[in-house]
């Protein structure tokens, strides 16, 4: 047999999926993450889930991983010492940025500004110009920069990025000055501005290039450790929802940095699609964070933006919001408020909540969960035990911190204000788009997503809520079923009028052949690649574009495509805006992206059981819901049929998470294998 192994790491588990190519059979295991060292956690992983599939490591011919090591060097700052190229008086690029403050009034006052990941210390400036025209200007002083780079060597920098005005345009300067730096550096890795972002704007091409060059030197670590230990064929999953191969992963960095978050988008499309649903919200809470994206008919929002952080750059990435709401997410109340918060500061998986007993003492999400009933006494298929006067010890410091009358109080109070955190991230994507959250079902997975689904439902009223099978390791189910990616772009700024659809039509196929030739390079023959096209179009004189979609058929040189790319312009800016202007479109950029085909995955179909689900109860159990404490049946996930109906309140247990289903609500078993929550009546 051969098989496809699919690891996502989390913060606090690391999800493992196992997949037989030939028959889509699918094995899952969940492991404590090792935040010392990813690679441990997903080698007790995979040799747990070889284990439960009764074969071995020499089976699986390919691993596909979402990884969040780029991400942990930008939020723990603890990144490559970087030095920065930049054309003679730019040398302030990262310093002078975009002059944005986050926050409200006078939010410059407290705002502390992030040092930049390439110090000025280390940014030498080179001698050189090349015109917005691609026309040199000055010629490169390569004397001048060869004593430069040899004072960065001496400096000890760990990784170098050069970004000169108008690369975009003609990188040959570029390239000289990397050819200099690999004979005056020797081993330091080298990012190189018109590779990592061939588009206009010189801070965000020099903040997108630096940070790559700051977490490469650890992902390129962690990669070949990893190949190291499993000998295997490794894709990493990209931002956008794309695979790389570990050699491009490792040579562009900075387009992983919200690798993990993508791969539960894209298992959260194959369930919904499984269910009868395209449109939809996805809600991935797991034990350190809450990601959350939008789906328009089956296709996740892809933005131009990466964020992590205070760290802004400019690549692909699926449109997730992240917030610091988890199972490990710590509740305390501030002695100056006496007000209840909840997170951003988690309790990982080490030590881990207080119910983990494992050293934790600081009460949780996941310790209010327990006090409230609505946990089992296992996670993880029996790894973990919880210890529920633990949980209660923690969670009565906050009760008696604010004057409540019992630990349960405390416990809702915690539950309320982590759900309102997360409706919170919901409405970014939806209601601050343009969206109703009304019109979409709502996804919810991760370890502890569906046990606080029921109650986002009810806030967002997006409905039905959707549960699909073994929720905890949907990441890990994402990142097995998600097809090779390449993109191409250049940044061509041209009026509509200065334009006609052969000249863009070509300039379509150039770039759809850069990226398909990368993917058949991966094996994927040119008949099974599937290419989409973008443009980012705005007004003239305006300074910022939209990304629209293109259609290489409609450019049949009679102007139809520019037609229709304009009309396509025009909604999505009065979609966002409410507004219209008269002045004359103008094309910014152009993109080709080539994708393989996704891989077989054998779909779940449950036998027909009736409404009766009688024969999944395993017991009753007390959970305390509105103030007051009720009887729960408690059903095993696996007995579940077809059609069956589990009336709330309920509590349904399965190895991988816990799914609540609330008082005046109903969860029906679609025979995906999904559960479908809606309030009863509906």
């Amino acid at each position: 047999m051969r098989y496809r192994l699919g690891v996502d790491v989390g913060g606090t588990f690391t999800d493992v999926l196992l997949i037989d190519e030939d028959s889509g059979t699918s094995f899952r295991a969940k492991t404590p993450s090792t935040p010392q060292d990813q690679s441990v956690g997903v080698l007790t992983g995979i040799e747990k889930v070889c284990a439960a599939a009764v074969t071995s490591l020499d089976s699986i011919e390919q691993v596909l991983h979402g990884t969040t090591v780029a991400t942990n060097a930008i939020l723990e700052g603890k990144g490559a010492r970087v030095g920065l190229v930049t054309t003679a008086g730019f040398r302030q690029v990262l310093q002078i940025a975009r002059s944005f403050v986050p926050g409200g009034l006078a939010g410059w006052i407290i705002w502390p500004k992030p040092e930049p990941l390439a110090p000025l210390e280390h940014t030498v400036e080179a001698v050189e110009r090349i015109g917005a025209d691609g026309e040199v200007i000055v010629p490169l002083d390569e004397d001048d920069i060869r004593a430069k780079l040899r004072k960065l060597r001496d400096d000890g920098i760990q990784a170098l990025a050069i970004a000169l005005i108008n690369s975009y345009v003609d990188g040959r300067h570029e390239e000289r000055v990397a050819a200099i730096a690999a004979e005056e550096l020797p081993g330091v890795p080298i990012s190189v501005s018109s590779r990592v972002l061939p588009e206009l704007r010189e801070y965000e091409r020099t903040i997108t290039t630096v940070a790559n060059g700051y977490v490469q030197p650890q992902v390129t670590t962690y990669l070949e450790n990893l190949l190291n230990k499993i000998d295997k064929k490794l894709y990493i999953l990209r931002s956008d929802g794309g695979l790389a191969s570990a050699a491009a992963a490792a040579a562009n960095p900075v387009s992983l940095l919200l690798s993990g978050p993508a791969g539960g988008v894209t298992g959260a499309v194959w369930a919904a699609d499984q269910a009868g649903y395209t449109d939809l919200l996805t809600f991935d809470m797991g034990g350190t964070s809450t990601d959350v994206a939008l789906v328009e008919k089956g296709l996740p929002r892809v933005g131009r933006e990466t964020r992590v952080g205070d760290l802004t750059v400019r690549s692909a990435s699926v449109d997730v919001r992240t917030v610091g709401a988890g199972g490990g997410s710590i509740a305390h109340v501030p002695e100056l408020t006496k007000a209840l918060r909840v997170g951003p500061q988690s309790a990982g998986a080490a030590p881990g909540p207080a119910a983990y007993g494992a050293g934790g003492l600081d009460p949780t999400v996941t310790d209010a969960n327990v006090v409230l009933g609505y946990l089992p006494t296992e996670l993880a298929g029996g790894e973990i035990s919880l210890d529920r006067a633990a949980a209660r010890t923690a969670v009565q410091r906050v009760a008696d911190a604010m004057g409540l009358p019992s630990a349960e109080a405390a416990a809702a109070g915690i539950v309320d204000i982590v759900n309102e955190n997360m409706f919170g991230a919901l409405r970014l994507v939806s209601v601050q788009q343009g969206y109703d959250p009304r019109d979409f079902a709502l996804v919810a997975f991760g370890g502890a997503g569906p046990l606080h689904a029921n109650a986002l439902g009810k806030l967002t009223g997006a409905w039905p809520v959707i549960i699909p099978p073994s929720p905890g390791v949907l990441c890990a189910y994402g990142d097995a079923t998600t097809s090779l990616r390449d993109e191409a772009a250049r940044t061509y700024i041209r009026r509509f009028s200065e334009l006609s659809d052969d000249e863009l039509r070509g300039i379509f196929e150039d770039l759809a052949e850069s990226a398909s030739a990368t993917v058949e390079a991966e094996g994927v023959a040119r008949a099974d690649q599937t290419i989409t096209y973008q443009v980012d179009i705005r007004y003239h004189g305006q300074g910022f574009e939209i990304t629209v979609p293109a259609q290489v058929k409609d450019f049949d040189g009679a102007g139809a495509g520019l037609a229709a790319l304009g009309a396509a312009f025009d909604a999505e800016h009065e979609r966002l805006f409410s507004f219209l202007l008269k002045n004359e479109h103008e094309l910014v950029s152009i993109r080709a992206a080539v994708s393989g085909p996704r891989p077989f995955v054998q779909a779940t179909t449950l036998p027909e059981g009736g409404t009766d689900a009688t024969d999944a109860v395993r017991t009753t159990t007390d959970v305390y819901v509105d103030g007051a404490t009720v009887s729960a049946t408690v059903y095993d996930r696996a007995k579940l049929r077809a059609g069956n109906v589990v009336t709330g309140p309920a509590i349904v247990t399965e190895m991988d998470s816990t799914t609540l289903v609330l008082p005046g609500h109903a969860a029906t078993v679609h025979p995906s294998g999904s559960l479908l929550i809606r309030p009863v009546g509906n």
